[in-house]
């Protein structure tokens, strides 16, 4: 029943991998609704010259053109007097990427400015600033109205080089980098001292420093060219990145990348803090207080890098950057592909735009105050909704809107949100004014009314809130003003009524509209188009006012264009708590099967906030949103829902959604009827804040229509952001369970026991109660002291161990079906082999096969010499010839492909001899019982059993550490193979870990090579010595008393499978190199040690195994 039970635990385990795998690749493998618009440019490339002196000759760098003209290089070069922009190419990527910015760029510089709206903006400064001045002028700060100057694109070429898979290659890209900084400064002097001599009038300063967009890994390239020892002072100070890594690799395998990210970003942490001496006394600023960086997420369609890894939390203060998702960006609001993101028309317009916005009109260089750029940068990018909702990033320093006073107890100022008198409709063209009675208030066409409600009796009763939702423009479109009450003496000093009356139509916030419904007929009326925007106002805005009122602006025409086939606009006074919905994680787990509905009957509020108590980021959840009602009456031929819903469209607007995510920031989901919302999270992990593990998502659903809305948790969506977001812990879990299933191992040879095999351990160490607890449970639990020291927060502990431990029940299965395709193919080589050479040996007298023979002893007398002999006769010396210097001088895979090799010649030995083994104690049964049945009682000492399988057995079959042994000799076969097989597995794993770094040094053959890191040869080194010095758990045998017991090696792995699992929460499996390295250094020196003493005799030394085999 134990046997059959194990088996089925495993079967189990193997279940769930393959699931949540082939429903993860299932839902990543389909294609990305992609709605970009595609950039077409006429790309002209032209080189720059490298002087003679460069050691990395094999990059380059280029100057873009655009146009489809045929030009003069040389003269070109000679007259740039444009602000520099460096862009640097991602992993495998090439310098024609910069074509797409580039073309907008100079688009955007012909064609001047974005047209001005009348929307809020996202309007931030820091709230200390030092400098009241600084903040008088900033308050004052308007974007330009023209370009001056335009930008100069400059890219590199790092020959499509994998920069994302070895650290080597990332360290050379940002040394070229830098040299490409200077060069480019440089080429604007050379060409200023050419026109010079040539007479020409030149005019205007040098660039003084030059502006990086990276893609990918580009963006970290150039992070790490800021922190660079030979980069000149203060020659970069803004970068844009576009879907870079900041806060660790994409997938961190390779020690010497997680290294070498670990180091940029403790140089930038540094970079933001005072400088001081030992003694406390201040040095200098801030190294890095000058550079702004921008980074530009894709959102959930980029799988390559997530959101959390292109966070700045932790590295970047928000005084000097911030973090944005494409599906949050103004006027762009997709999410993309990773790659689509450079040529994205509606991102590429906005980075175009925002990069020239921050260029003094005078000067011709980036502003060089911080606040400005980033002022800027925000109100280029940013949208206002997140600050109209009061809804910021985590990790973001306190933050003030200057302009934005919505949600504190002071009044509104007068003008704030005021149309400017370009924009001004006269209010005489106003047909007549409605007073509403009702709640909600409705406009159907641009009928030229203005329409009031009274704040005070319709705000009562709790419903002191009011929304407007429209796809009228502000200002142009439709207008909204508070008016005070109404006095009959107007005191000394009060100001009079009109000048009282407050503005609020800039208040409103964009947001994305849906396609607008086609006109089918002149004249006929049409589905309600999308809303375009929404204006909240708080009870604190509302205090002190009697009315408001809402003006629509005539029909015939506005701003001289023609009006929306259809026109819309919701008000509605309400109270939040009315809207509020909480689905718990039990809701959310039953919906996975059974969908949960809820119900909107008419007249139901506006906006429902929908709080999940589990982030959408894990369990993304479809929303099928079915319109019931909309206050119609249908005859009995159209009580069909088809002819229902089409009546409904034509008086309700379509259902808006906008999900808020505390790291992946907005996502707008217009005319949401049916849609899956995902957020890119990455909740339940090591470094996880609360905010992350909850989604709130605001649906705006016109109040005249009744609706049933279902919701169930999508299971593809859920396994395929399980595996996007926690492959990295996967991969350290897989290496810390077969460390502790070696532990296991290791501890019954301690104890003088059967050595079982690595399956059969690993399904033990998932056993409840006791292996449970102490390889999963215990770990977790110890991780959160580490947790509450370091970050001073702990991550919600249900969600953070519930994902943990099912992390690492898919990491044992993913090592499972590892151990059992290498048993397969063990076993079937093994078998081939025995089956072979028996056949062999039972045709040894056929002549027909003697000529096989003549070339079996010519060759036995090669194997006969001295050499040969020391070289059989010393396995692992063989091995650490040849593996070490392909570690230390050529690439680290290279030598532990050569380490597996000899593991796997180790197992199939054992193997062989095991199965040999059986065979024989198999074949001697049958020879005993036939001899005695058929031989004489006197003549049974003649009786000679010959199986013809010692010639199959090792010449040595003492093969043992001990003669006290009560073990067969296939049983002690079964065991060597089993620990070997474990650590053919370890290795295995650390192999597979290295094997990108070793595509992209297969890239650049030919190209230039350079020794591996030291860090990298140092490690693989360690894990070389693990495989040759602990082989057999024997000869390494530790005796330490600790509490009174003896401890050995097993200590060594369960105290590496407890550091690996750790580094595995923290998402950084590189790691575990450093616990198999020291394995391997201590497997080392007691291996010494152990020589040492058996060469003076030292009995103590000796193995305490007390078992091998008998015959």
């Amino acid at each position: 029943m134990g046997v059959l039970r194990s088996k089925c635990k495993v079967v189990a385990l193997v279940v769930l991998f393959v699931w949540v795998a082939f429903l993860g690749l299932y839902e990543l493998l389909k294609p990305a609704p992609n709605g970009c618009i595609m950039t077409y440019m006429y790309p002209t490339y032209i080189p720059v010259s490298t002087p003679a002196n460069v050691s990395s000759d094999k990059y380059g760098l280029f100057l873009y053109h655009e146009g489809w003209k045929q030009i003069d290089f040389d003269d070109h070069l000679k007259k740039i007097n444009g602000v520099p922009v460096l862009f640097i190419p991602g992993n495998g990527g090439s310098y024609k990427q910069v074509r797409s910015l580039a073309a907008e760029s100079a688009r955007a510089y012909q064609g001047g400015p974005l047209e001005q709206t009348f929307y809020q903006e996202a309007y931030e400064v820091p709230e200390k600033t030092g400098n009241d001045l600084l903040l008088e002028n900033l308050e004052n700060f308007a974007l330009p109205n023209q370009y001056n100057y335009k930008l100069d694109w400059f890219a590199v070429d790092l020959e499509g080089e994998h920069s994302a898979m070895d650290g080597r290659i990332l360290q050379e890209h940002t040394e070229y980098v830098v040299y490409a900084i200077h060069r480019i400064l440089d080429q604007y002097r050379e060409s200023r001292e050419a026109l010079s001599k040539e007479g020409a009038d030149v005019s205007g300063s040098l660039p003084s420093s030059v502006i990086l967009v990276g893609h990918s890994m580009g963006g970290f390239v150039a992070r790490a060219a800021i922190v660079h020892p030979h980069l000149r002072k203060s020659v970069v100070e803004t970068i844009i990145t576009l879907s870079s890594p900041h806060q660790s690799p994409p997938i961190a395998l390779q020690p010497s990348l997680g290294h070498y990210f670990s180091q940029v970003n403790a140089k930038w942490r540094k970079g933001y803090e005072i400088q001081t001496n030992n003694a406390g006394h201040i040095i200098s600023g801030p190294k890095l207080s000058h550079v702004v960086i921008i980074s530009i997420a894709g959102g959930i369609y980029d799988y390559q890098v997530r959101s959390k890894l292109a966070s700045l939390d932790g590295i970047v203060p928000s005084t000097n950057g911030f973090t944005i998702g494409s599906s949050g960006m103004k006027n762009v609001w997709l999410s993309m592909e990773h790659q689509s993101i450079l040529w994205c028309n509606q991102l590429v317009v906005q980075v175009s735009h925002a990069l020239l916005s921050i260029i003094n009109t005078e000067t011709g260089q980036p502003y060089p105050s911080v606040a400005q750029r980033i002022l800027v940068l925000t109100k280029m990018l940013q949208s206002g909704i997140p600050h109209s909702l009061n809804i910021q990033p985590s990790g973001a320093q306190m933050m003030f809107p200057i302009k934005d006073v919505a949600h504190t107890a002071e009044p509104l100022v007068q003008g704030q949100y005021s149309c400017p008198p370009s924009a001004h409709w006269s209010d005489d063209g106003l047909e007549k004014d409605l007073y509403i009675e009702s709640t909600t208030v409705t406009v159907l066409a641009m009928d030229g009314k203005r329409r009031w409600l009274d704040i005070k009796k319709l705000g009562s009763n709790g419903k002191g809130h009011f929304i407007f939702v429209t796809n009228l423009a502000p200002c142009s479109g439709v207008r909204l003003h508070l008016w005070p009450e109404k006095t009959k003496k107007t005191p000394g000093g009060e100001l009079p009524v009109s000048k009282r009356i407050l503005e609020v139509t800039s208040k409103m916030v964009h947001i994305p509209a849906g396609p607008a419904p086609r006109q089918i007929e002149p004249g006929s009326q049409t589905e309600q188009a999308p809303p375009s925007a929404f204006l909240q106002l708080s009870p604190e805005e509302l205090h002190g006012f009697r009315f408001l009122t809402i003006s629509v602006a005539p029909r015939p025409s506005v701003s001289g264009r023609p009006p929306p086939a259809a026109s819309m606009a919701v008000g509605q006074f309400f109270n939040p708590k009315e809207g509020e919905r909480k689905l718990s994680a039990t809701t959310l787990v039953r919906s996975s099967y059974i969908q949960e509905e809820i119900l909107f009957m008419e007249d139901h509020p506006l906006a429902f906030n929908l709080s999940f108590s589990v982030s959408l980021g894990l369990l993304p959840v479809t929303f099928s949103l079915k319109t019931t009602g909309c206050g119609l009456k249908t005859t009995g031929e159209q009580s069909g829902d088809t002819e229902q819903s089409r009546f409904c469209k034509l008086r309700c607007f379509p259902p808006v959604a906008l999900a808020w995510d505390s790291l992946s920031g907005l996502h707008v989901i217009p005319n949401m009827y049916t849609e899956t919302i995902t957020v890119d999270s990455s909740p339940a992990m090591f470094d996880s804040s609360p905010e992350s593990e909850k989604t709130n998502v605001l649906l705006l659903v016109d109040p005249h229509c009744s609706y049933a809305m279902g919701i169930s948790v999508s299971l593809t969506s859920a396994a395929s952001r399980f595996c996007l977001s926690y492959s990295s812990q996967i991969i350290g879990f897989m290496i810390a369970a077969v460390l502790f299933a070696l532990m296991q191992q290791t501890r019954a040879w301690e104890l003088d026991s059967s050595l079982p095999s690595i399956l059969s351990v690993m399904e033990f160490n998932l056993r409840m109660p006791l292996p449970f607890l102490q390889f999963i449970v215990l770990p977790v639990f110890l991780s959160l002291p580490y947790l509450l020291l370091t970050r001073q927060q702990l991550p919600p502990i249900i969600n953070y161990i519930f994902v943990s431990i099912l992390c690492y029940l898919v990491a044992n299965g993913a090592v499972m079906i590892l151990i059992l395709s290498s048993l397969l193919v063990l076993y079937a080589s093994a078998t081939i082999h025995v089956y072979i050479r028996k056949s062999w040996l039972a045709w040894e007298d056929n002549f027909q096969i003697a000529f096989f023979h003549q070339i079996f002893r010519f060759t036995s007398i090669f194997y006969s010499m001295k050499i040969m002999q020391i070289l059989r006769g010393s396995p692992n010396f063989v091995v650490a010839f040849t593996a070490i210097p392909l570690v230390c001088f050529v690439h680290p895979a290279l030598g532990l492909i050569v380490l597996l090799l000899s593991h796997a010649l180790r197992c199939h030995s054992g193997l062989c001899s095991f199965l040999t083994a059986s065979l024989r104690s198999h074949a001697q049964r049958k020879e005993t019982i036939d001899s005695r049945t058929n031989c004489k009682p006197l003549l049974l000492s003649k009786c000679v059993v010959n199986d013809g399988f010692d010639p199959l057995l090792p010449v040595d079959e003492s093969y043992s550490t001990s003669p006290n042994s009560s073990k067969s000799f296939s049983d002690s076969q079964l065991e060597f193979f089993n620990y070997q097989h474990s650590i053919l597995i370890l290795h295995l794993l650390a192999t597979l870990m290295f094997l990108p770094s070793l595509v992209a040094w297969l890239q650049r053959i030919g190209m230039g090579q350079t020794f591996p890191w030291l860090f990298d040869s140092f490690l693989c080194t360690g894990v070389i010595l693990h495989g040759l010095c602990g082989s057999i758990p024997d000869v390494n045998s530790i005796s330490l008393s600790l509490l009174g017991h003896e401890a050995g090696l097993s200590l060594v792995y369960l105290l590496a499978g407890y550091f690996t699992f750790w580094n595995a929460l923290a998402s950084a499996p590189y790691r575990a190199f450093y616990a198999m390295a020291a394995i391997g250094a201590i497997s080392c020196v007691m291996k010494i040690i152990d020589r040492r003493n058996r060469e003076r005799g030292d009995v103590h030394s000796r193995s305490r195994r007390r078992h091998s085999h008998k015959h």
